[in-house]
């Protein structure tokens, strides 16, 4: 390549190397258009010449350097090694990327690539320079969003997300200190104030006077910087940290040694369109970043994810709560506390060690409920949920089994003292007035204790020989104690009677099965708004030859514990399918049938082609069949259980979820579900006319449902009062018995002739 006229020649040039010839005007243009310059350097005479866009680049005043350290004087001080060995001929595989930081421009990022030598002048090193910058800009922060995203998507707690992102900022965009200012809530009532909760910085940095002075300070809505942008919802930049009034801080930044910074709010809009911020971001440098700063670029994404993790994380907390607390007394609900009791069992067989389980059922409870109504029965129950947290602390487990039943898990209770102690302060506890409206309620407890592994092995078997126990307290008068004892003649014999009670149903049962005595019942499933039908739930019922009832609640948890319920399940199914065949061609025509389906049933990699079989010898379209299973079910054997529902949707199934509420599925879980719809327990449905709590429960799901694209059904709909209140949450539809009692397929047909009643 020629060399550029009018460079000036290094003083000490060679005779044979002549002053070089000016570089052509169109290539100067061509250099500027193409963002790159070009660079000489003599190894004898150590002077360097640029062109006048590589001049430019290294913010050389001139394009003639006597020495590297002129040449180089912006160039950031630990990129120089390695750019002098390139510069002065150390071989190079790659090019190689600096950084310079001037005045004028800030940081920028170049690349020096060699050139092979000019063969007329041999002794001359050339190459060029590139800006790199938006190159490098772009990557960093393509980096940053993956590994943000990462952090993010995958934590479990705000606070260590947050730590996280401050210091992945301050590392790759090259901030000293960076700090999370969150917004908390007055204990008098006030507006509240941001607090300094998380902040990070190099530990080769001392900047611990700066943070401390930030983790001390507390900054109302509009005062000082940070919370001024919180309350305009604008970011905003602060030059000179020492002279800026807006900047509370000024004295300790000075001290050590912080000049420019960027403040940014976190802010998401709710689902009603509302703004909300609950903090703010800053990031501070030594260095004048603005003109070069490329966080103003990611901000809002930063802010919108850790809004959007904020919204996931408490999102997650509702139905963690929903899953695993009884919102009416506080506690383990029935399915959580009986997890954290098989868990137990399993724990200490591994361990050998010994718990007890303790048993409790409220005496002369209801009697309070009928002379008082339910909001007085809650109180009691309120009530004494406190006091039992307060005798039996963690590690301990206390739950509410349901109605006015509780269980106490007491680990390590070997010391038999300590256990009279606290049976003795339960049934104190228990007959303690409880104050309602100015009246004094009274009740008792009976108390049933088991103990692993004497009396069970399994949390069910515990639980059977608690229950034994504290029935027998109730036969022996109520308000006191029972140890369960195997050796005990009543309680064998009472085991025993049991044993053939069940024996007996399960024989019968088979004999009904067989014997043409089950039927089905359908309960409709209303649009709440239209009072159109749109669907039922078919319910077994059981008619004796004698015409007696067998209740479900009775039959059902004994074909459970036998291979009859696979029986069952597919008679069901067989007969749902047919029933809904010969609605084919009339008003129904398009009714969906919802089917309650037992566990052993939907683990069978079987079921979805059984299914299909049936459906297309029927010819009954699979999209009008709703499988339904609880939660509980489900997290038995998930993974089998998740396969299954995949098939049967591949195929066209709708699959619901019961009882929603009342297990312990994760949100993880339940966005990777394939079902088509939920249902609303009837525990929340109950009260909701004057439960404030089961009011916020329901509207909880409802909303979860409808962001989910999912149909939202509650149970149990018995009065005027629940239907207005559901009405009110935006649920579209209820079913129970004010909406339609179950009535057999003929009986239905002539209650909504037309699909409406």
């Amino acid at each position: 390549m020629t060399s550029p006229q009018g460079y000036r020649a290094p003083p000490h040039a060679l005779p044979e190397e002549p002053p070089r010839p000016a570089l052509p005007a169109g290539l100067q243009a061509l250099e500027r258009a193409a963002g790159f310059g070009q660079w000489w350097y003599d190894p004898l005479t150590g002077h360097s010449l640029l062109s006048p866009v590589a001049a430019e680049y290294l913010e050389m005043p001139g394009e003639a350097a006597d020495s590297l350290y002129a040449c180089f004087g912006h160039v950031v001080e630990d990129d120089l090694p390695e750019l002098r060995r390139l510069w002065t001929g150390a071989p190079a595989t790659r090019p190689l990327d600096i950084r310079v930081i001037g005045l004028a421009r800030g940081m920028r990022w170049l690349r020096v690539t060699p050139l092979p030598p000019d063969p007329a002048r041999p002794r001359w090193r050339h190459g060029l320079l590139q800006d790199v910058t938006d190159l490098t800009h772009a990557a960093v922060r393509e980096r940053l969003g993956y590994a943000l995203t990462e952090y993010l998507v995958g934590t479990h707690t705000l606070p260590d997300a947050i730590a996280n992102v401050i210091q992945l900022i301050c590392r790759n965009l090259g901030w000293e200190w960076g700090a999370y200012w969150r917004m908390e809530d007055d204990a008098d009532g006030g507006s509240g104030q941001l607090r300094c909760r998380h902040f990070w910085h190099p530990p080769d940095r001392d900047l611990e006077q700066f943070s401390a002075v930030s983790a001390g300070l507390g900054m109302s809505p509009g005062e000082g910087l940070v919370g001024r942008v919180w309350a305009t919802g604008q970011a905003e930049w602060v030059e000179d940290m020492s002279t800026d009034a807006r900047f509370l801080r000024r004295g300790s930044a000075q001290m050590c040694g912080l000049w420019s910074g960027y403040v940014f709010p976190v802010t998401y809009a709710s689902d009603d369109g509302e703004q909300h911020r609950p903090g703010v971001l800053e990031f501070y440098s030594s260095l004048a970043r603005q003109p070069d700063a490329q966080l103003p670029k990611v901000s809002t994404t930063i802010g919108a994810l850790i809004a959007q993790t904020a919204q996931r994380l408490e999102t997650e907390a509702v139905i963690r709560r929903l899953a695993q607390v009884d919102e009416m007394t506080e506690l383990d609900n029935r399915g959580y506390f009986y997890a954290q009791l098989n868990r137990h069992c399993a724990l200490s067989q591994r361990q050998g060690g010994r718990f007890a389980l303790m048993f409790i059922d409220l005496d002369r409870f209801k009697p309070i409920n009928d002379a008082f109504g339910h909001e007085a029965g809650n109180a009691v129950l309120q009530g004494f949920a406190r006091r039992l947290q307060v005798l039996a602390p963690p590690p301990a487990r206390v739950g509410r089994l349901g109605g006015d039943e509780f269980a106490v898990l007491l680990p390590d209770s070997g010391d038999d003292e300590a256990l009279a102690a606290l049976v003795d302060g339960v049934l104190a506890a228990a007959s303690r007035p409880f104050v309602y409206e100015n009246v004094a309620l009274n009740v008792s407890a009976s108390v049933g204790v088991s103990r692993f592994p004497e009396n069970g092995l399994t949390g069910p078997e515990l639980l059977r020989s608690a229950d034994a126990a504290m029935y027998r307290v109730k036969q022996n008068g109520r308000n006191g104690c029972n140890v369960f004892s195997t050796s005990s003649p009543d309680t064998l014999a009472e085991q025993r009677a049991k044993l053939a009670r069940h024996l007996a149903i399960e024989t019968e049962l088979h004999e009904a099965l067989v014997g043409g005595q089950l039927r089905l019942a359908y309960q409709p499933i209303v649009d709440i708004g239209s009072g159109a039908l749109h669907g039922v739930e078919a319910l077994i019922r059981w008619r004796k030859p004698d015409g007696s009832v067998v209740p479900p609640d009775v039959f059902i948890p004994i074909a459970e514990q036998s291979d009859l319920i696979i029986d069952i399940g597919r008679w069901v199914l067989g007969q749902a399918l047919r029933d809904l065949a010969s609605l084919q061609g009339g008003a129904l025509a398009g009714l969906k049938i919802h089917v309650n389906m037992a566990a052993s049933e939907f683990t069978s990699s079987a079921l979805p082609e059984m299914l299909r079989a049936m459906s297309e010898r029927l010819a009954v379209p699979p999209s009008q069949v709703v499988l339904e299973l609880t939660e509980s079910m489900l997290m038995r054997q998930p993974e089998q259980v998740k396969r299954v529902m995949h098939q049967l949707r591949d195929i066209g199934f709708e699959i619901s979820l019961d009882d929603f509420g009342m297990g312990h599925s994760s949100l993880a879980m339940l966005k990777s579900l394939p079902i088509s719809s939920l249902k609303i327990d009837r525990s929340f449905v109950r009260d909701l006319p004057s439960g404030e709590r089961d009011r916020a429960i329901a509207r909880t799901i409802v909303d979860l449902g409808h962001h989910l694209q999912l149909e939202v059904i509650a149970e149990g709909i018995e009065s005027e009062a629940q239907l207005a209140e559901l009405s009110a949450c935006g649920c579209r539809f209820g079913q129970g018995w004010l909406l339609g009692r179950p009535l057999p397929l003929d009986g239905l047909v002539q209650a909504f002739p037309q699909g409406r009643r």
